[in-house]
């Protein structure tokens, strides 16, 4: 083990497959066993855990948690590199390689993905269900995001992502990085960043830092959100006009179906001024904003 995720190994690989890692897929490989090895050790892998991977690279840190883990479904898009994937792994019974993208698109992962976790679920008394990888920097957002919304709900997600990525997850209202991400996450998971990761620890190297983030999903605050897909979209919605105020946002949002009364009575509700912004609010109040959203909209479609 201590070898195959050395970049001269890699380069060897590379070279006798005749392929490059590919731009297009995001694709940058951490060649530090030492990190590989805080990523599967922050997750705290147990045997009752299945463990998506999105982004297998050279099966590298596959390896490393399928001895930990109770399966491991790992999702590879690279359909030259994923052979050289299944060879470091082809003696483990616990660990599938789906060949394929992760995504059907950037508002949905894909139904293979979502039943083979499924499947590998069933098998195993009280599973729990962690992405842990290194993730390929153009399918964080929704990979991460996406997997909040389904279910199984994942018990646990350590990733490795841009720095610039976990920061955003990461901030606090009313600072310049806080965005609907940021609300999406933070109100249904808690959120630290492990490590900060200079370019110099992966091939090829990215122009930017990286980090290893830890999101500990929590029943307690995803119960406080009463409509989750509801509660999404419109944060979402919102947010594609940050600078505006937010009663303009708001109505810019809700336009067809509220009249701009409808939302002065909202924003009256939740004691919001005129000069209010959507990035002042905290995830629970933006909770609160789209429940008597959602309330008014109902009354108006009765």
């Amino acid at each position: 083990m201590s070898e195959r995720q050395t970049l001269s190994y890699l380069q060897r690989c590379f070279k006798q497959a005749r392929i490059q890692p590919q731009t297009k897929f995001g694709q940058n490989f951490l060649i530090d066993l030492n990190l590989v090895n805080m990523i599967a050790d922050s997750a705290d892998i147990t045997k009752r855990d299945v463990v998506l991977e999105v982004g297998t690279g050279m099966g590298s840190l596959t390896t490393i948690m399928a001895a930990k883990a109770g399966h491991v479904v790992t999702v590879e898009i690279d359909h030259y590199l994923a052979p050289l994937a299944r060879a470091e792994f082809a003696s483990l019974e616990n660990v599938t390689l789906l060949e394929q993208d992760a995504l059907k698109n950037k508002h949905h992962m894909d139904p293979v993905v979502i039943e083979t976790l499924r499947s590998k679920m069933e098998a195993i008394p009280g599973a729990r269900l962690k992405l842990v990888a290194n993730l390929p920097y153009n399918v964080a957002t929704p990979i991460i995001s996406n997997l909040l919304s389904i279910e199984p709900w994942p018990s646990r997600i350590v990733v490795t992502i841009q720095r610039e990525l976990a920061e955003r997850i990461c901030a606090k209202p009313s600072t310049k990085d806080y965005s609907a991400l940021s609300i999406w996450i933070q109100s249904q998971c808690r959120c630290d960043i492990v490590r900060i990761m200079p370019p110099t620890v992966f091939w090829p190297q990215p122009k930017i830092d990286s980090a290893i983030i830890d999101i500990q999903p929590e029943k307690v605050r995803r119960d406080r959100i009463p409509n989750r897909a509801h509660f999404h979209d419109l944060v979402r919605k919102i947010f594609l006009h940050r600078r505006k105020f937010l009663r303009s946002a708001l109505f810019s949002a809700v336009k067809d179906q509220l009249s701009k009364q409808q939302v002065d009575e909202v924003m009256l509700k939740m004691e919001l001024d005129a000069k209010s912004r959507a990035e002042q609010l905290t995830p629970q109040q933006m909770i609160e904003l789209c429940e008597l959203v959602r309330a008014v909209q109902s009354e108006t479609q009765a």
